[in-house]
């Protein structure tokens, strides 16, 4: 009764957000903005509470930096609403129009998915990014976070809910499902009744238990083991910060950059330099036996390794010797979210973008910028790396659907 109830009022808010109109759903996305920044203090109690129940049962320094909220991220958060209050609206929009030979006139209209349904762990921010674009949609969602962030969540909702109703708009546009035992969310990932699509967000168990076991047709937002290849007409002074930055700025992020492949013409050069800066800052390199030779730093790797989401400071060192061995190698080992080459060859960066089977692939740039917001989307539902309606960061028309309106004039099949 307790899904059955939340799947109810999110079903009912969907309809009354499909006739939303813009100018509202701005005036409720600046309010939430708004209150966000006011109420932070007592949100970031909140979430004091989840990091010191995080940290007695041991979470890793990269998982607590992406559960604590602060008042710079709470300051992002705002941002990222205003930006989608800045983007042009798609529920409304004709697609195409054309006119048959029968006089009737046919269009696809894009339209609301209608329940949205998120699965994701300790990220609080995913809470308020997910409310931004899916009411910007005139979609309902409903989320269910992690048992280590229940308390953020709870704060964050509350005061989305309290700044919906002050302008007398449906608060169960965003429910939050505040039962964490495992029971509820498997329930959660049944519920054909009231969703329309599920989208989880985490880890490769989480993600790979609601591909499994849910009945609600699934967004699969994928694991970030993403690759930066070294090519042999790379220029250094480019690749040493693009490789810093992607593997040391944020650890426990998707987009970091977790397995180096490196050209065997250039690992003489690039190794050293390479290790020179990941070791000052204390990061662990496993390398195959040609990056071992070249440095004693890099230590032995298995190939469990080159396929390996660290979130960690460790990073994978695969030398090979032709730009086919690195494409064939990171296709092997990839996870399909982002993978970047670095080098001066454009014959090299265009083979590299046209054969590398991934959401985002990147010339001479860090994968750290496979993001909705670095995007322009305002924020980001999730990254995909499935193929099927979205791919890559998911922005807000990856929460539409369509439909076709046709036109007639007492037209009769016979």
């Amino acid at each position: 009764m307790y899904l059955e109830e939340i799947g109810a009022k999110a079903k009912a808010a969907s309809r009354y957000m499909a006739r939303c109109s813009q100018e509202l759903k701005n005036k409720a996305l600046l309010k939430v903005a708004e209150d966000l920044i006011k109420n932070q203090e007592t949100i970031i109690a909140a979430n004091k509470i989840d990091i010191e129940n995080a940290k007695a049962n041991g979470m890793s320094e990269a998982l607590l930096d992406r559960l604590t909220l602060t008042s710079d991220r709470f300051d992002q958060m705002a941002d990222g609403i205003r930006q989608v209050v800045q983007l042009e609206d798609p529920v409304g929009e004709v697609i195409s129009m054309k006119k048959r030979p029968n006089g009737l006139v046919i269009g696809q209209q894009r339209v609301p998915m209608g329940v949205i349904g998120i699965i994701y762990e300790s990220r609080p921010n995913v809470t308020v990014d997910a409310f931004a674009l899916t009411f910007k949609t005139g979609n309902a969602v409903i989320l269910r976070g992690g048992s280590d962030c229940i308390h953020s969540n709870i704060a964050l909702v509350n005061t989305i809910r309290a700044s919906l109703s002050e302008l007398s708009i449906d608060e169960n546009a965003i429910s939050l499902i505040e039962k964490t035992d495992r029971a509820v969310a498997t329930e959660f990932m049944k519920m054909n009744k009231y969703l329309d699509l599920l989208i989880p967000r985490g880890g490769a168990g989480l993600i790979r238990n609601v591909v499994e076991n849910a009945t609600v047709p699934v967004i699969e937002t994928g694991t970030g083991n993403c690759h930066i290849y070294i090519d042999k007409d790379a220029d250094l002074d480019k690749a040493i910060p693009i490789i810093h930055n992607a593997k040391l700025q944020r650890l426990g992020v998707c987009n970091a950059c977790e397995s180096l492949v490196i050209h065997k013409d250039i690992a003489h050069k690039a190794i050293p330099l390479i290790v020179a800066d990941l070791s000052a800052n204390s990061c662990v390199m496993r390398g195959d036996a040609d990056a071992q030779a070249i440095d004693k730093y890099i230590d032995s790797c298995t190939e469990e390794d080159f396929g390996t989401e660290y979130l960690d400071k460790i990073i994978s060192v695969k030398t090979v010797s032709s730009l086919d061995e690195a494409i064939e190698h990171i296709n092997k080992y990839s996870t399909g979210h982002s993978e970047a080459i670095i080098t001066e060859s454009y014959e090299a960066s265009q083979r590299f973008l046209n054969e590398i089977d991934s959401a985002c692939v990147y010339v001479n740039a860090s994968t750290r910028f496979t993001d909705g917001f670095m995007f322009g989307f305002g924020a980001e539902i999730g990254i995909s790396t499935q193929k099927l309606h979205a791919r890559g960061p998911m922005g807000l028309l990856a929460l539409t659907s369509t439909k076709y309106i046709i036109y007639g004039n007492g037209q009769i099949r016979e």
